[in-house]
């Protein structure tokens, strides 16, 4: 006969479950898609309404940053290095950047109107469009963290080679650099 755990057992368990998540086990990287997954399509618009679906930058790396108003200074180092990167028409015409914002809290009346033209600012300052997930639909199609800053990068074919959340180390931003690269220079 099994004995059952006793009343005392199970907060221990609990509590076991509990420091290995916040110690970093894999819970977080389930989040995420999966290296050589196959990336869903997805439709963002940007401010003016003009959508963007993911099937159309096929052909090409696409590198997904996605963010929240209170995560986009989360891997700010990583998007300076990007911008240095892309000072270069290479990059810039060879790489595809979906540059997306978490926008769903947001998504009533009046406010809605406040946040495009935020957004319309950001991008003209960023000097790229920024799209807008109005409905969380991108997020949860591709699997990625509430108020946390994202970063994916897919292939050529549509399979994710690269997937972090929360601020890459410098390591993380390195290897994700070298990844870009050997995206573009064969």
């Amino acid at each position: 006969m099994k004995s059952r755990p006793s009343s005392r057992t199970l907060p221990r368990c609990f509590a076991v479950m509990a420091c290995v998540m916040a110690l970093g086990a894999p819970v977080a990287a389930l989040a995420l898609p999966a290296e050589g997954e196959k990336v869903p399509n997805a439709r963002v618009e940007d401010a003016d309404g003009r959508g963007m679906e993911m099937k159309g930058l096929r052909g090409k790396p696409i590198l997904i940053v996605y963010e929240d108003k209170g995560s986009s200074e989360q891997n700010k180092t990583l998007k300076d290095e990007l911008s240095k990167l892309a000072k270069g028409d290479r990059y810039k015409t060879a790489i595809a950047l979906a540059a997306i914002a978490d926008v769903s809290s947001y998504n009533f009346w009046p406010v809605k109107g406040f946040v495009k033209d935020a957004i319309r600012d950001e991008s003209k300052k960023a000097g790229t469009t920024i799209y807008c997930d109005w409905d969380a639909s991108f997020r949860k199609k591709y699997r990625l963290r509430e108020g946390v800053s994202s970063v994916v990068l897919v292939d050529k074919a549509g399979h994710v080679i690269f997937a972090a959340d929360g601020a890459l180390s410098a390591e993380r931003r390195a290897q994700l650099l070298q990844m870009l690269r050997a995206q573009v220079e064969p």
